[in-house]
């Protein structure tokens, strides 16, 4: 995949996960900027998706730690296990506000 087709397939993603936390039981706030997308929740903490266009691959920092994924047969899989960017960001996002985003 070449660099133009890595940055419409993760703003692809960044409107997924904007979509999805619309949603009025999300309390979220919602801020994106170029490659950023930072999800602030009403207890102050933040998830922060990004895309690191060299590697194509889009990173998410949370508390528990930073994750990577990489677009691996149209699914955006971890590069450290078999976790899926959508499944394990909904898990996140349930522990934070108690309601499950659907991707």
């Amino acid at each position: 995949m070449n660099e133009s087709e890595f940055l419409s397939l993760s703003d692809r993603v960044f409107d997924q996960i904007e979509q999805a936390l619309d949603a009025d039981e999300f309390d979220v706030d919602l801020n994106r900027n170029g490659n950023v997308l930072e999800i602030e929740f009403d207890t102050g903490s933040k998830m922060v998706v990004n895309r690191h266009a060299a590697n194509q691959e889009i990173w998410l920092a949370a508390r528990s730690g930073g994750f990577h994924y990489r677009l691996q047969e149209g699914r955006w899989q971890s590069t450290r296990d078999q976790g899926e960017l959508f499944s394990q960001l909904a898990e996140l996002i349930t522990q934070q506000t108690g309601h499950t985003p659907r991707f």
